[in-house]
């Protein structure tokens, strides 16, 4: 593991292995605010902690250069916390073990936190660097992106001093980002009162795992398969068929991540034990059919259980099944005048019914707030036929493309001249945090890029070593080469 520290460009592995020692999952941020402050006392810059919990870091300018535009770089400190269902990492405790694997930094049996750390080393590098020649340099790292944008959110007006915003959170270098989609948390719920399961009956557990999963922005239009809407197909079919009893799902466990696991306990007379896991071998089959080419490693097993006490009562499990099968899932719809990129979406992220309380979440993006409109009343219009309280969340707004923005066309000229080919300019469906900031500052000029990343949100999640160091130098020219005010 501690290979990674000696990777090229150091100053940027040596910081992000160091991140990777501190547990900094959504939520639970106190270990990675102390180390930042610590490492901005040490690098001898002035840093603080702000009121909405992000970290800001000022660096002065390099000798000459105080007439330059201010830039503020800006990352987010948390990471989406995933493990393999094997693994019993403790994300509040333990770190996170990276290591090689033919040209890419992974993680042992967890997300990797790449997304974001690698922007989070590149600001650290920037900040400890006493060689660098740049104009005035302000650092802002936020808290809590990956479950709401909490820290832009609450980011305090007057606080930033930059001209120029450099957002350190895109995953595919050589693309520059000018754009993304605005996003709202959905969220459907219902009390229950649980009816007695038949003494007569049996229970078994039904598990759905092994599917890729992947971020429910970057990944959403490539036709992976989500657990819960995999589910739901073969509930409601043991409900029809089998006389089966829904007792509890548990299916999901973050809202921008595409469920790779559900976990159904159905109730169903004993002498329809062999049936349903005949059917579940079936849907099996059937599920490795619709998406061999996408998916490789779905498991489903049905194993007999201790039978509960209470279960879901018949007029509400119907509700729920009926509302699970018909919410949507997956793209809406593209972009027309940019028909590669996803232009609305929703991700049918976490299901948990059981104890007399059942909870859908789902994270919807769009880059149209009138769309992102729509799909919040389709959504909440399918789960209130099922009689359930539809609340939103969370809304944030789309970053509106500027193709002529001063700061994007240096960076595609640096880009030629360094690595002598067209930089490519970009529209996300994935959020990022620069339409909220923008809200607040719209002065600033903004573009985002960054390093390799593939499969963030899952334990596939890996960065390609190669572009590390072209990233740093692309930095570290552009912040040299930053226009005077």
């Amino acid at each position: 593991m501690n290979e990674i520290q000696n990777l090229n460009p150091k100053s940027i592995w040596k910081n992000f292995y160091a991140l990777t020692q501190v547990p900094r999952p959504s939520g639970h941020l106190e270990k990675i605010q102390q180390f930042l402050l610590d490492f901005g006392k040490q690098a001898g810059v002035e840093v603080f902690q702000d009121p909405a919990g992000n970290i800001v870091m000022r660096k002065p300018a390099s000798e000459g250069m105080e007439n330059r535009q201010c830039v503020t770089l800006q990352a987010h400190m948390d990471m989406v916390p995933e493990r393999d269902t094997e693994s019993k990492h403790n994300f509040e405790t333990d770190p996170i073990r990276p290591w090689i694997d033919e040209g890419w930094v992974k993680a042992k049996g967890t997300t990797l936190g790449a997304d974001n750390g690698l922007g989070v080393a590149a600001i650290m590098a920037v900040m400890e660097d006493k060689t660098l020649k740049h104009g005035p340099v302000e650092a802002l790292i936020t808290r809590d992106e990956e479950t709401g944008m909490y820290g832009a959110n609450d980011l305090p007006e007057h606080e930033l001093q930059g001209d120029i915003l450099l957002n350190l959170d895109s995953e595919t270098w050589g693309k520059f980002v000018i754009g993304s989609a605005g996003g709202i948390d959905i969220t459907a719920t219902l009390d229950y009162q649980e009816v007695e399961t038949d003494p007569e009956d049996i229970a078994v557990c039904v598990t759905l795992k092994g599917l890729r999963s992947g971020h429910s922005g970057l990944e959403i239009n490539e036709g992976r398969a989500n657990a819960n809407k995999l589910m739901v197909r073969l509930v409601r079919e043991a409900v029809e068929e089998l006389d089966a009893r829904l007792a509890s799902w548990h299916g999901g466990k973050v809202r921008n991540v595409i469920p790779y696991k559900a976990e159904v306990v159905l109730t169903l007379p004993k002498e329809n034990l062999q049936a349903m896991q005949e059917l579940a071998e079936a849907w099996l089959d059937d599920f490795n059919s619709q998406f061999k080419s996408i998916e490789s490693g779905i498991k489903l097993s049905c194993e007999k259980v201790a039978t509960p006490e209470k279960q879901v009562p018949v007029e509400i499990q119907d509700n729920l099944i009926n509302a699970i099968y018909a919410c949507h899932d997956g793209v809406v719809r593209m972009i027309p005048s940019y028909p590669s990129v996803v232009e609305t979406s929703s991700n049918l992220a976490i299901i948990d019914i059981e104890g007399g309380h059942a909870g859908i979440k789902i994270l919807a993006r769009s880059s149209r707030e009138d769309m992102k409109d729509y799909v919040v009343k389709m959504l909440e219009s399918c789960f209130n036929m099922a009689g359930m309280k539809v609340e939103t969340a969370g809304s944030y707004g789309g970053w509106d493309p500027n193709p002529e923005s001063p700061i994007l066309h240096l960076l595609l000229k640096e880009y030629k001249a360094l690595f002598g080919k067209e930089g490519i300019i970009q529209v996300d469906h994935a959020g990022l945090e620069c339409s909220v900031i923008l809200g607040k500052y719209p002065h600033m000029d903004v573009v985002s890029f960054g390093p390799t990343m593939k499969s963030p949100h899952t334990t596939s999640e890996r960065a390609l070593i190669e572009t590390v160091a072209p990233f740093w130098n692309l930095l570290k020219k552009t912040l040299e080469d930053i226009p005077v005010k």
